[in-house]
């Protein structure tokens, strides 16, 4: 068995290595399933776009509450605790999901998975930085390389599951779509189990805060310094940059191309999943911040080509180009925050985390409010009138258009849709010019380098003399 101490502890390095990327296997496979189940969900609850949007939100808000609480507690109650509980969080969430007989009760569930999603995040990457403090940002990129991995496993289990039931790209109303968004779910559970079992009577070690010594005065005063508060701010950009599109793609690409959009998300996670393995060739190469450059300049391209793309080719290509984009972003954050900040400890991995989710929860509704007001805006007015229930279209009425109808109503989905991408495509664009100016500065003092937690001068300690 291998081995490795901390803080006089003897823990299985390689064991908790792989139960932290199981978990994260689990938690993204809630948000590619939950990605491809919209539009399900909307015709089993009669839901509008932004009531859609609404349920991503209790999503991310279950995240940010979990990992905000949890993060600064991965000291006092143990890690080991903590992603226990995320895993029996996860099962419970699925479970309620499955048997909610209420909209109300359906976003009850998201939120404990939410919960779940988020003591995964608050105790893992803390956890991987303790347990490779000479490598922080190559590993963290590789342990997040399984939340790809776990974009496509939900992604082709959703894919099979349609095939296997022979359900079209764009659902329609029965018991069919029913029972097919509840067997998605049920697959999450099996991952669950897995790594809870995987983290039985095993043993964790201490942060590597406590473990050096830093207390929690000077942890909560690093985290108040100007550089990582701008950490902070670009970490929400990022986040929904990469977190926003992804909650919508399956459902916006079903409107757009008329295909199952849940390929496209599975496609660009398969991009990352691969890349992120190699993280550490690209960081040596170009360093961290450098790599946001590029990171932001391709999503900002990419996302713009997706508004634009109404046929499978082109939308695949814009799909490479965002996908390469968004690649290194959450992780290459993290590591750049506990490198240039180590003393902020599991406190400020938990708000990087946290500020990301954020600003991922407000722009799921915001996204639905474009994605609807782009719809209603382009809907002929004869044809609102038949469609229109509430504020939303309703998609059994759509069944009864005829063919010249269904056709104006799919148009003013592509518009509708369109709009969604274009609106986050401005957010990269404010990221090149952020990390530009940041690589730019730190080139001219000789370049990128990563501190030690017991550095006390700029990034390291967050003193006066603060560059980060």
């Amino acid at each position: 068995m291998s081995t490795s101490t901390g803080a006089e502890v003897q823990y299985d390095r390689k064991r908790l290595l792989i139960a932290s990327c199981v978990a994260l296997v689990a938690t993204a496979m809630t948000f590619s399933i939950r990605g491809d189940i919209l539009k399900a969900l909307g015709i089993d609850f009669s839901l509008s776009h932004e009531q859609q949007g609404v349920i991503s939100l209790l999503a991310f808000w279950g995240f940010t509450i979990s990992i905000l609480l949890v993060g600064p507690l991965c000291d006092s109650i143990g890690m080991g605790t903590l992603l226990r509980l995320a895993a029996i969080g996860h099962i419970v969430g699925v479970v309620l999901t499955i048997l909610a007989p209420s909209y109300a009760v359906l976003l009850f569930a998201t939120l404990i998975i939410g919960l779940a999603n988020g003591t995964v995040e608050a105790v893992c990457n803390p956890l991987v930085a303790t347990m490779y403090p000479d490598d922080k940002s190559s590993k963290l990129n590789l342990f997040h390389a399984f939340w790809p991995g776990g974009m496509i496993i939900g992604g082709l289990l959703t894919w099979v599951v349609n095939k296997a039931m022979t359900l079209p790209p764009d659902p329609l109303p029965g018991p069919a779509t029913s029972l097919s968004w509840k067997i998605k779910m049920a697959t999450i559970i099996v991952c669950a189990v897995a790594y809870l079992l995987l983290l039985s009577k095993q043993k964790f070690p201490v942060t590597e805060r406590v473990a050096s010594g830093v207390s929690n005065a000077e942890m909560f005063q690093a985290a108040l310094v100007p550089g990582f508060l701008l950490m902070l701010f670009c970490m929400c950009l990022t986040a929904v940059t990469e977190l926003g599109p992804d909650q919508w793609v399956g459902s916006v690409l079903t409107d757009t191309v008329g295909i199952q959009g849940i390929l496209f998300l599975v496609y660009t996670a398969g991009l990352m999943f691969v890349l992120r393995l190699y993280a550490s060739k690209f960081i040596h190469a170009l360093s961290p911040l450098g790599m946001m450059v590029g990171s932001a300049l391709l999503s900002c391209v990419g996302l713009f080509a997706l508004s634009y793309s109404f046929t499978v080719g082109a939308a695949f290509l814009a799909a490479t180009i965002f996908g390469l984009g968004k690649t290194f972003f959450w992780p290459t954050m993290l590591g750049i925050a506990t490198e240039r900040y180590p003393r902020t400890g599991a406190l400020g991995l938990a708000l990087m985390g946290a500020a990301g989710m954020i600003a991922t929860s407000l722009a799921g509704p915001v996204m639905g409010r474009i994605y609807d007001k782009g719809v209603m805006a382009a809907l002929p007015a004869d044809v609102q009138q038949l469609v229109v229930v509430d504020g939303k279209v309703d998609a059994t009425k759509v069944e009864a258009l005829d063919e010249t109808q269904k056709a104006s109503v799919k148009a003013a989905n592509q518009k509708g849709a369109a709009g969604t991408f274009r609106a986050v495509a401005v957010l990269p664009l404010v990221l090149v010019v952020i990390f530009g100016l940041m690589y730019a500065g730190m080139k001219a003092k000789g370049g990128y380098q990563a501190l030690s937690i017991h550095d006390t001068g700029s990034g390291g300690g967050g003193g006066p003399g603060d560059e980060g």
